[in-house]
């Protein structure tokens, strides 16, 4: 089939390079346009238009998909279908109606669960053992379209939502071929989702991504491991913003949100048992170490943070 890719982040690589290495033509890419980036805020491609631009396939950058010379450029290309990993603007009917097999989209989680801009940090949040991808033909309703295949993947206690995206990337990337390959091959049939197990995964913000230090370890865990990398968990010292890479649960008890400062370690109480900080990013510095950082700044053991004290 004739193809034409949509996606922007790096997550959507290796479907790219799959369908580049696969028995499809690729006639075309659609990602976001440029976007300003680093101290310099200079205006930066794209991972997936910098990988089409290296391969050499022509690449579109609409300021939105229902623009007409997009549309007409898109039509113009000719594609039989066209896959969607992460592009992350709303398609409208117009430009759903192009191709004849439609726009597939490759999802990262099991669907219906989890529909919306934040499947995998939600899982992790939400505490679920396995989450996953599915292939669906996109419709105007959010991630609602008829599914056509799925795999499932084991959320492991460490994960973060970096760890456990870079496998769905690419274990999906090989279903997202798969699909395309039976659509070619007409032998594969879309399915309504079920109208029960439907939630939503709204993109989560740096305010969501403050810790409660009074919820319990286990949350505390799955909020930090669920934030990173982006948009990064974070607490509060002395007023100012102190990020936080993923923590460590122990058997040990603190008040929510006190510091036990110890040569190697630094531990901080939650509404449970207290947890064990690893990296972490005082306002304005490097990551480093929590214990590193608790000897820099001579913190002491009852020092509160966030809104403790």
């Amino acid at each position: 089939m004739r193809l034409v890719f949509a996606g922007t982040p790096e997550v959507a690589v290796p479907a790219l390079d799959a369908i580049v290495a696969s028995r499809h033509d690729l006639v075309g890419v659609v990602t976001r346009p440029d976007a300003p980036a680093g101290r310099g805020r200079r205006l930066v491609a794209s991972p997936v238009a910098q990988r089409a631009e290296a391969l050499g396939v022509p690449v579109l950058k609409p300021e939105h998909p229902r623009d007409p010379e997009f549309q007409a450029e898109l039509r113009a290309l000719a594609p039989d279908c066209c896959p969607v990993v992460a592009y992350g603007a709303l398609l409208p009917q117009s430009a759903l109606d192009i191709p004849p097999h439609g726009w597939v989209n490759l999802h990262f989680s099991c669907l219906p669960a989890w529909r919306g801009a934040a499947p995998v940090q939600h899982a992790i949040w939400a505490g679920d053992e396995v989450t996953g991808a599915t292939t669906f033909r996109i419709v105007k309703a959010m991630d609602a379209g008829p599914t056509f295949g799925v795999m499932t993947e084991r959320i492991r206690p460490t994960d973060t939502a970096g760890d456990l995206l870079g496998r769905l990337a690419e274990g999906g990337a090989g279903l997202l071929l798969a699909t395309l390959d039976h659509l070619e091959d007409g032998d594969i049939e879309a399915r309504e989702q079920p109208a029960d197990g439907v939630s939503m995964a709204p993109k989560i913000t740096v305010e969501d991504a403050e810790v409660d230090w009074h919820e319990p370890a286990a949350s505390v865990d799955r909020r930090v491991r669920a934030c990173t990398p982006a948009p990064g968990a974070w607490t509060t010292h002395e007023g100012e913003r102190l990020k936080l890479g993923p923590v460590e649960p122990t058997d040990e008890t603190l008040a929510p949100g006190t510091l036990e400062v110890r040569k190697q370690e630094v531990l901080v109480g939650t509404g449970t048992t207290a947890v064990r900080l690893g990296v972490v990013k005082p306002f304005g510095k490097k990551q480093m170490p929590a214990a590193d950082w608790a000897r820099g700044t001579r913190l002491a053991s009852g020092t509160p943070l966030g809104g403790a004290g």
